[in-house]
């Protein structure tokens, strides 16, 4: 099966398209630029209304009397449904439906999050019945925790309930464009003797948790074994197997996928390819300076800015991206998988032992603790890359990932200017 999938060209390549149209007025336009990226429409009420919904959640203006607010979001829902019963629902018009709503969902959320409401809601039973779990899309359960954090999860199951519930989005795997169905299946490693799949994202703790897949299938003594990992050999991936295998692991194992908030895995991928790694700087770096600085020519790639970098993935089509910067949703595709349970980074070790206790692990087994040489993203270090990048660019990037903050719940950015200059 593998020898039909060739990897993707692992040359960069460049792809600024200009959208077929722009909306009639941009809400961005006036801070700086509203190119969206090639993926997302840009035409209709649905993507005006999911611009100015981005802007108003990262650039406040003074509010709107309520009346007026109520009367746009109606103009913007009637002609969304003017123009699917006009075109019979096609898929064409999803993107746009879809960027309003979660862009909506993901103000939301900040807006909860500032007004202290998150403190103020009563969180969901920690372990709901089995019917509730199956109406949720099996991803009701997890370990205790904290209010927040169960909020929060509540949040994100509801969010995907809603969102995969549209009727043209996938079920399956099956139902996916033929380049999607490869890359997650590519993703998807396999523990046979423990019935479980699990969706690897890079910059995601994915190299310890193929270290434990090693240790459970007998090819590594164990996780604390001091080794240079390798991300390929003593790994089932769920591309190599036949098609009837892959659809009974799919229906019949216990899968999960760990998350991580979009930006802070961005800046931990950047910091750690371009700052460390040869190969990348080679491979990426070298075309990125070239591409975007004027006299670059002579880089090694190994002093890549954040700015090119961001710029670089504006640039690039979501599906043809590198692993270790496509976003989560692509990588793992949460609607066409029903995971059982998907953890945080934020919450590593607790929701990394749940799920070892919930697969039957030996009890020897544990997550790996983190390396005494490896430098953590914190809260300082990412606000300070933001806040010293252009706003539009990140204004711009964050639509390439929304998806990735709405369906997880990761409040949008903070980047405005009373904001960066505390």
């Amino acid at each position: 099966a593998s020898s039909k999938w060739p990897p993707p060209p692992a040359a960069v390549t460049s792809r600024r398209r200009r959208p077929a149209c722009l909306p009639p007025a941009c809400p961005l336009r006036a801070a700086g630029g509203c190119r969206p990226p090639p993926s997302i429409p840009a035409c209709g009420a649905a993507a005006e209304a999911a611009a100015r919904a981005l802007s108003e959640a990262m650039f406040p203006r003074p509010p709107f009397p309520a009346d007026v607010r109520r009367a746009e979001v109606r103009r913007a829902a009637a002609s969304v449904r003017s123009r699917a019963r006009g075109a019979g629902g096609g898929a064409a018009l999803l993107p746009s439906m879809l960027m309003f709503g979660v862009i909506l969902a993901s103000s939301g959320l900040l807006l909860m999050i500032e007004k202290g409401i998150l403190a103020e809601v009563k969180p969901p039973p920690l372990h709901p019945p089995a019917g509730e779990r199956a109406r949720r899309g099996g991803t009701g359960e997890g370990p205790p925790g904290d209010l927040e954090f169960e909020v929060l999860r509540d949040i994100r199951n509801r969010t995907i309930g809603a969102v995969c519930g549209q009727r043209a989005m996938p079920r399956s795997v099956w139902e996916l464009p033929a380049g999607q169905r490869r890359t997650v299946l590519r993703h998807l490693l396999v523990s046979d003797k423990y019935r479980f799949l699990y969706c690897y994202v890079p910059k995601v703790a994915c190299s310890n948790w193929k270290r434990i897949l090693k240790v459970l299938d007998g090819a590594l003594e164990s996780v604390d074994v001091k080794t240079k990992m390798d991300h390929k050999s003593d790994l089932v991936f769920l591309a190599d197997l036949a098609p009837e295998e892959i659809r009974y692991r799919l229906e019949n194992y216990y899968k999960f996928v760990f998350v991580r908030n979009p930006m802070e895995r961005l800046l931990s991928a950047y910091r750690n390819k371009f700052g460390e790694i040869k190969e990348y700087q080679q491979r990426y770096g070298v075309e990125i300076v070239r591409r975007y600085r004027k006299n670059g020519g002579n880089s090694a790639g190994d002093d890549v800015t954040f700015s090119e970098f961001l710029r670089y993935l504006l640039d690039e089509e979501v599906e043809r991206m590198n692993e270790h910067w496509m976003p989560i949703y692509n990588l793992c595709q949460p609607c066409a998988v029903r995971y059982d349970f998907i953890g945080s980074y934020e919450r590593l070790h607790a929701d990394a032992n749940y799920v070892l206790e919930r697969v039957q692990s030996p009890s020897f087994v544990h997550f790996p603790e983190r390396q005494s040489w490896y430098k953590p993203v914190t809260a300082e270090t990412l606000h300070y890359y933001l806040c010293n990048t252009q706003r539009r660019l990140i204004k711009e990037l964050l639509l390439k990932y929304i998806l990735d903050f709405s369906l997880f719940a990761y409040p949008l950015p903070n980047i405005t200017s009373e904001f960066c200059r505390q």
